[in-house]
């Protein structure tokens, strides 16, 4: 009995690092003290603030958008980043490789509704849905993880797969952008900004 006992529980120590050894290791590129790494196109003034480990994104008094775009670009990768919404509309969300595909994160500006965790590509709107009802937290933080494998990505919202999808018009390299959509006003922040190349 006592063999079987030591038995299960090499064999679950076993499986579990083999888990956690499949898993990429997130490595940060947001430093939480500046923005080294990254730069705003257009660089409008106030947009994107750094404190105490948080990114603050917030719409200026012309509601100009603008983009947070990692200096390197990337192939395949792992991307986390927590969220948090804060007021106004918000309408927010991750570029991957370019503005081709994007990740919503809030209010979409044409369909009026929360599609948190959905791609959005100019030339399809919404091709897909994330189901994220019971999952996103409105008032608190959030934990996304994005999957970019070739022209495949995934979405994890707060640990739960929400949304595959395969893109015809993701580049195969580029940047990582963080939006800030123009037109409204509003605010949101991230922290624990993460990513894994593949």
């Amino acid at each position: 009995m006592m063999k079987m006992k030591i038995a299960s529980i090499a064999l679950i120590v076993f499986l579990s690092l083999n888990v956690f050894a499949g898993e990429p290791r997130l490595k940060k590129i947001f430093t939480g003290k500046n923005l080294n790494g990254w730069v705003a196109k257009p660089n409008v003034e106030g947009c994107w603030t750094v404190n105490n480990g948080i990114l603050y994104v917030k719409s200026s008094e012309s509601k100009t958008g603008a983009i947070l775009w990692t200096e390197k670009s990337y192939g395949d990768f792992v991307f986390q980043a927590d969220f948090k919404m804060g007021d106004g509309t918000v309408d927010s969300g991750i570029f991957l490789r370019s503005e081709s595909d994007q990740i919503q994160i809030g209010i979409s500006g044409s369909l009026k509704r929360d599609l948190t965790a959905s791609p959005y590509l100019p030339k399809l709107k919404y091709p897909v849905e994330a189901n994220v009802k019971g999952i996103l937290k409105e008032k608190d933080w959030n934990t996304m993880k994005i999957k970019v494998t070739g022209k495949t990505y995934t979405v994890w919202l707060n640990g739960v797969e929400v949304m595959t999808y395969t893109s015809s018009y993701i580049p195969e390299k580029g940047p990582i952008g963080i939006q800030l959509h123009p037109g409204n006003v509003m605010s949101i922040q991230y922290k624990h900004i993460k990513l894994a190349e593949l």
